[in-house]
């Protein structure tokens, strides 16, 4: 499914979803509702001259009852949804998880570490925070409401037990979630399916309180007592059965998004035998997917395995394991591997991407490789221009959020590329900001001189320290290296504190106001720096279409052709380019827009249809590939202008 289709359908599915729950929470009330009038009869039924029907049908009375069923189940939704609001990290938090800091020693964690950054610069996206859970079992999941606030978490048995092609189909199972609008869509299930678990809550809080305390009263307080036992007991099988249904409706839609990421990672990485090996080590694991955590059951949708003992049938998150290796492998005879002993595994790992993937995924990246280039062709490279055809580039929509073995093997080239002391910076808090400052300044040599006093004056000193240390080195830096160090620095970036950030966040803006002539290289790069730790600003409006936003289009596509163009000519020609793959006519810009410009242009073109956004990121490939020709750094911008409009484009989409 291309990225566009499994967006809408995971909007579409939400949609479904909180239609279906609402039945449900209906559901709920008018049982709630029955209780009470039931209750309120028998408490009234043995009272000389009343009226137990009138005071059981009292409107409202009754009213109240599902005003007040209505409200704790949106005060609890909103309750957990603000206890999760910091994204995969809080979900990880609660299931035990430890953050894994880039700076580790453990050769397991520098492994998983290697892949998940590799899987994240081939796909495009930034890089999310990785968690290991200290559980014997093989499992892993992702969470977060949006690709900035993504984490994923890994057992300390899968990454122990399985091999690097094995780790990889995990981790390539788990981006799908991420790409295909999953994550998110789980993320508001834990929310919604915990407001409907609140009123069984309330049932047990009030059934335990009232059976603790002792008949000591009058036989008519002992008739209330006993009917509010019953109450007690009915809301909590009301809350229940509410939450039976929300979980049947859960497990319907998590089994096929499965099957989903499932062969979305085949064809991420062209191996479908290292997540049939990953999933085949899983059905012959001791201690299986099962997770200890106390709040376990709460996520199970959201795991790689079912995570939970006793799921089956209709309740069932996720598909049989049998039935998941049978589709990636048709003739498969059932046998399963033996357990592989800890000792087996490597004692040490490299932080550089030096671990070779297995026979079988090499021969899957190579087969992917020889088709995306003619045999005689040298391979690309960061250092390379690449010569195009036009027509090839208009079909560039269709890579978003398409990741395969072509962008995973340019994604390891890139960081071996990669000098050991950029590496380091950009997994050490200090240094990382230093990282991203060096590589956010100007050419310009009376720009850089500016920016330099500004962040004397604005920086901290131990900032300062690194920032020269890293001089030669960021000297020397390729112009296809950018992006991919950003993306390493991001993780970094998020874990400054309230304080921290906003100084980090002034010096970029003063970076940017020293600058003589921003570009939108400079501006895009700037973009991917506060969109991957804050996330965008999504305007709260209805989707709207090209023709209504012909001035944004045509400040971005104007700026686009003046990056890469000197003269006003050819910038022109590149502008007019663009206009081919578009519906309409926006007049081309006789200036720059400015970086405030830019920024309100790409949130007002975020809200576009995805038709339609995707038309607009075939105009820019038309607008930079014009001449037949791209640069890295033009590739790098394209690739920059794309994330800050929630597309993400692999490795080798630009080439």
């Amino acid at each position: 499914m291309d990225f566009f289709g499994a967006q809408d359908q995971a909007r579409r599915l939400t949609a479904r979803l909180v239609l279906l729950l609402l039945v449900a929470v209906a559901g709920m009330v008018a049982a709630a509702v029955l209780v009470v009038a039931v209750a309120m009869a028998l408490l009234d039924g043995g009272q000389a001259g009343a009226d137990p029907l009138a005071r059981a049908f009292d409107p409202v009375l009754l009213g109240s009852v599902a005003l007040g069923v209505v409200a704790v189940v949106g005060l609890g939704s909103l309750m957990r949804h603000l206890q999760l609001r910091g994204g995969g990290s809080a979900v990880a938090e609660a299931l035990g998880g430890r953050l894994i800091n880039g700076s580790t020693h453990d050769a397991d964690e520098q492994r998983l570490l290697n892949v998940v950054e590799e899987m994240a610069i081939a796909s495009g996206m930034p890089v999310p925070a990785v968690y290991v859970l200290e559980e014997a079992s093989i499992n892993a999941f992702a969470a977060g409401y949006a690709p900035h606030d993504a984490a994923i978490g890994v057992t300390r048995g899968a990454i122990r037990t399985l091999d690097r092609d094995e780790l990889q189909g995990v981790v390539a199972h788990e981006f799908s979630h991420i790409l295909h609008g999953d994550m998110r869509l789980n993320m508001r299930l834990v929310a919604l399916l915990y407001g409907i678990l609140v009123i069984g809550l309330i049932g047990r809080m009030l059934l335990h309180g009232m059976a603790g305390r002792r008949a000591v009263r009058s036989s008519r307080r002992g008739n209330g007592h006993a009917v509010m036992l019953g109450a007690g007991i009915a809301l909590m099988v009301v809350g229940y059965v509410g939450t039976l249904c929300g979980n049947l409706i859960k497990a319907a839609v998590s089994r096929q998004r499965e099957f989903l990421a499932d062969a979305s990672a085949v064809q991420y990485t062209r191996n479908p035998e290292g997540l049939a090996q990953a999933l085949k080590r899983l059905a012959a694991h001791s201690h299986g997917s099962e997770l200890r955590a106390t709040r376990a059951a709460e996520f199970s949708h959201l795991y790689f395995g079912r995570g939970l003992r006793g799921l089956s049938g209709l309740t069932a998150t996720h598909p049989p394991l049998a039935t998941r290796i049978e589709r990636l492998q048709p003739d498969w005879d059932g046998s399963l591997p033996e357990p592989r002993p800890v000792a087996d595994e490597p004692a040490a790992e490299s932080r550089q991407p030096g671990d070779v993937p297995s026979a079988a995924g090499l021969a899957g990246q190579a087969a992917v490789s020889s088709l995306s280039s003619p045999p005689s062709a040298a391979p690309t490279t960061a250092a390379h221009s690449t010569s195009t055809d036009l027509d090839s580039v208009q079909g560039l929509s269709q890579r978003v959020g398409q990741p395969g073995p072509a962008d995973i093997v340019r994604a390891r080239q890139t960081l071996a590329g990669l000098d050991d002391r950029l590496l380091e910076a950009a997994h050490e808090p200090y240094a990382a900001r230093a990282l991203v400052y060096g590589i956010l300044m100007g050419v310009d040599p009376s720009s850089r001189e500016r920016q330099r006093q500004a962040l004397v004056d604005q920086a901290l000193p131990e900032v300062l320290v690194e920032l020269d240390r890293l001089a030669t080195p960021l000297a020397a830096m390729g112009p296809g290296q950018r992006l991919a160090l950003i993306e390493l620095a991001l993780p970094q970036l998020r874990q400054l504190t309230t304080a921290q950030y906003a100084g980090f966040r002034d010096c970029l803006r003063r970076l940017m106001a020293e600058e003589a002539q921003p570009g939108a290289l400079q501006w895009g790069l700037h973009r991917i720096v506060l969109v991957g730790v804050e996330g965008p600003r999504h305007r709260r409006h209805r989707r709207a279409y090209l023709s209504q936003l012909e001035a944004p289009v045509a400040r971005l596509l104007s700026s686009l052709a003046r990056a890469g163009e000197v003269e006003e000519t050819e910038a022109r020609v590149a502008f007019h380019a663009a206009l081919q793959a578009l519906p309409i006519t926006p007049a081309f810009m006789d200036r720059m827009a400015s970086p405030q410009e830019l920024d309100q242009a790409t949130e007002q073109l975020q809200q576009l249809k995805d038709g339609d956004k995707s038309l607009l990121l075939d105009a820019m490939a038309r607008c930079v590939f014009h001449d037949g020709h791209i640069a890295p750094g033009e590739a790098e911008m394209l690739r920059a202008v794309a994330w800050s409009l929630d597309c993400p484009l692999p490795a080798t989409a630009a080439d």
